[in-house]
């Protein structure tokens, strides 16, 4: 195997990612979402839009729609989806679409404006061309894009053509995001997803062409029958289109949670030694890209690498973004919004999201209200986050709180994780090293103090 320490951004062994596994969390809300609990019900959402539609200077607003269907699944896949080669399914699903954003308008006071629109999957290019448009008019029905910024969708390569690009581009999306994962054929089938390195590139092509403002691929490491090598063709073939922006994601298998899981033979996933190998390739290959934070990486005239070097950079339940801290409209089966000081989530199956709004009801069944603790341990996770750093004086300030105090415990920790290499701590800051950003989840869970509880109730579970 090559040696794993030869470039100066990529110092870090196999033996890292086995004493710093990452916590499952990605950390696009805190509170996270497993925390989230049925008290928190459908009324109480309602009040917070209308506290919403009372105020008279109101936050920005962002839009998510979550489009759940795929034609068939991919065996890596964690989303929340539901698979069915039945197309008919989008026309009834757009029906009650439509009436959840005008129940969520009338609570809101009328057409709100929205500065950011993002959809995701599934597969939101599951629904047609003519479904698309419709969905968008509803959009516009039932909220003001005249400030739209930024309005972006995941597309399957395998389900798009010059001509589809047109019509996306007409509808007035300006961001695209292609799955791609692995180009190697015997990756591909182990994961069940066939995609040719010509649909991805034809795609690719055709997005540059018509003038999108800007393109991102994501790309997994951790699959199945992966290799180093495999996974450095792969590289080479997404490198060279130079996409603005890329997601380097690691797969996480966790068979008991997700289902689909399950048709991975545990023996075909590589080491944790080859998944270092794999991230020194990344490395060498990458120079140009900005690493943004965690697994995103972009060119540095992206406007998300822009966005990182101007400190505006921000992320929300679909990743990086450059819209600054606002409240978040969550529409469709699953979907996660925030408003305010709470978040919301959405019915996860088709019959109790469709039952909801038959009965005239937001089809809210969970949620959180954050605490003063909660919003504290926020505003430095995000810092993390987006930063990768803390100013101890900065933060003290900004939550009202002796940091160094508040966080004695937490800031402890972090001075083990120095010792390894992700972090560097002194008096005034905690500033997060090149190694550190590919642990960026772990060093951010040290100020999750529902984790810490957790640890903390394991370890006596295990005394007694």
């Amino acid at each position: 195997m090559d040696d794993l320490i030869t470039h100066p951004e990529l110092l870090f062994s196999a033996e890292l990612l086995d004493r710093y596994p990452a916590p499952g969390a990605r950390y696009s809300s805190y509170p996270t979402p497993d925390r989230f609990h049925e008290a928190f019900s459908e009324q109480d959402y309602a009040l917070t839009l209308k506290q919403r539609s009372g105020q008279v200077a109101t936050r920005a607003l962002s839009l998510y729609i979550h489009i759940p269907f795929c034609a068939s699944q991919c065996s890596f896949c964690s989303l929340s989806t539901v698979i069915t080669p039945d197309r008919s399914q989008a026309v009834r699903y757009l029906d009650y679409l439509g009436r959840e954003m005008a129940l969520q308008a009338a609570r809101l006071g009328g057409r709100q404006k929205v500065s950011q629109l993002q959809i995701g999957g599934g597969t939101p290019t599951f629904f047609s061309d003519d479904e698309l448009a419709q969905l968008m008019g509803l959009v516009r029905q039932h909220f003001d894009l005249s400030p739209l910024r930024q309005c972006s969708m995941e597309i399957d390569p395998r389900t798009v053509d010059y001509q589809r690009l047109q019509a996306f581009k007409a509808l007035g999306f300006n961001c695209l995001s292609l799955g791609v994962q692995d180009l190697d054929p015997a990756v591909q089938k182990a994961v069940h997803r066939n995609q040719s390195a010509e649909q991805v590139v034809q795609a690719f092509e055709g997005v540059r062409a018509l003038g999108f403002a800007a393109v991102n691929m994501d790309l997994m490491y951790g699959l199945p029958l992966q290799t180093a090598e495999s996974f450095d063709r792969t590289l080479v073939q997404v490198l060279a289109l130079r996409p603005d922006r890329i997601a380097l994601y690691s797969y996480h298998h966790q068979p008991q949670q997700y289902k689909a899981q399950r048709r991975i033979a545990e023996q075909d996933l590589p080491d944790n030694a080859t998944k270092t190998a794999m991230l020194a390739r990344w490395a060498l290959r990458s120079a140009g890209y900005v690493h943004v934070g965690i697994d995103h990486f972009a060119l540095p005239d992206d406007a998300l690498a822009v966005a990182k070097r101007q400190g505006r950079l921000f992320r929300n339940f679909q990743g990086y973004c450059t819209q600054p801290d606002c409240d978040l409209i969550a529409l469709g089966v699953s979907a996660i919004g925030r408003m305010a000081t709470s978040y919301s989530q959405n019915a996860s199956t088709l019959d109790a999201y469709y039952d909801a709004l038959d009965h005239d009801r937001l089809p809210v069944v969970r949620g959180l209200v954050v605490s003063r603790d909660d919003q504290m341990r926020r505003t430095v996770i995000l810092a993390l986050m987006c930063h990768g750093y803390v100013d101890f004086e900065d933060l003290s300030q900004a939550v009202a709180l002796d940091f160094a105090g508040y966080f004695a415990k937490e800031l402890e920790e972090l001075r083990a994780m120095a010792q390894d290499g992700l972090v560097v701590v002194d008096k005034q800051a905690v500033r997060v090293t090149a190694v550190g950003y590919y642990f960026l989840t772990v060093i951010a869970s040290v100020f999750d103090r529902y984790r810490r509880t957790d640890r903390m109730r394991l370890q006596l579970a295990q005394v007694h």
